[in-house]
């Protein structure tokens, strides 16, 4: 049994399809079809069920996939404890973002990150917070970004900045007049939301659920993008909430239907999320630092507050 052999069976577990479990290790589909299958023979234990399409694991299998899993991440610790010992802030680093996140934020930081870091080869993954969440505990991510707090034992969460909601409000709209808006003027069967799956979207429902106007029974327009949600909000059809830094990439000409809460405004807590035994600290702390910096560069002359909290 080896370490190659208990990757390439957890690449197939996660793919459950030989061909993109080998694009994905590198190697050739006969390789590592070989190598499963002389794993299986020195057990004497079947781990897939190769008639099933696609691919599924056994019962002893899943038992398999996860002691592998506990296997590998603890082998590739090795090297994470000698970088740390060493202050070498380098090597791989598998990183997640949510939908609402990423967008803005990753263009501010990365071309940043990259120079002062150049031997640390960041992996991104676009994912929703639950995505995160099991990619997290299962050892596939490094580390996330996401909206916190999520209240998980087993994650860590180092807040980045609090960022206001703004809202966006076409001429025609029964709250255009206002100069600032207020949680109470909120009506969710007028607000237009992000798909079911965002964090985003639970929160302005929950901030709805604060004000008078908590009702949600009636019909809503959802979409998978702010650009859409703007889109439809100029068509007349409600308006929209929208997080502050996306707003800093809006077109001139909708600027002028943008309207900030009274303070204290709304925001959503983001935050630098990882697991609680995570080694990989010195290129934690580097990504803290750069995505901080940018982030109180980008509203250093705005008229709005993103709060930074103190380095802990």
């Amino acid at each position: 049994m080896t370490i190659t052999q208990l990757k390439y069976v957890l690449a197939v577990a996660e793919h459950q399809n030989f061909t993109k479990a080998a694009e994905k290790t590198f190697v050739t589909q006969p390789t590592l079809s070989m190598q499963i299958q002389k794993l299986e023979d020195e057990l004497e234990i079947k781990i897939f069920d190769r008639s099933k399409k696609p691919i599924e694991l056994t019962g002893v299998g899943k038992k398999i996939v996860e002691q592998a899993r506990n296997i590998v991440n603890e082998s590739e610790r090795m090297q994470d404890v000698v970088d740390q010992e060493k202050g070498f802030i380098g090597g791989t680093f598998k990183l997640g973002i949510i939908p609402t996140v990423m967008p803005t934020l990753l263009p501010m930081f990365l071309k940043n990150f990259a120079k002062r870091y150049p031997k640390v080869q960041l992996k991104i993954e676009e994912l929703n917070t639950d995505e995160i969440i099991t990619k997290i505990n299962d050892g596939y991510l490094d580390a996330a970004i996401a909206a916190t707090p999520l209240g998980q034992e087993k994650i860590k969460e180092r807040v980045l900045y609090y960022e206001p909601f703004v809202g966006y409000i076409p001429e025609s709209h029964r709250l255009a007049s206002k100069e600032k808006l207020e949680v109470g003027d909120l009506d969710i069967e007028d607000i237009l939301l992000l798909e079911d799956g965002h964090c985003f979207r639970d929160g302005i429902i929950n901030l709805c659920k604060a004000s008078k106007n908590a009702s949600i029974e009636k019909f809503q327009l959802e979409s998978g993008s702010f650009e859409t949600l703007i889109k439809l909000s100029n068509e007349g059809l409600g308006m929209t909430l929208l997080p502050y830094l996306h707003t800093l990439d809006i077109l001139p000409n909708q600027t002028k239907n943008l309207k900030y809460f009274k303070e204290p405004s709304p925001a959503r807590e983001v935050s630098l999320i990882y697991s609680k035994s995570e080694l990989k600290l010195q290129i934690i702390n580097a990504l803290y630092d750069i995505i901080s910096g940018v982030v109180r560069g980008a509203i250093a002359f705005q008229d709005v507050k993103i709060i930074s909290p103190t380095k802990k």
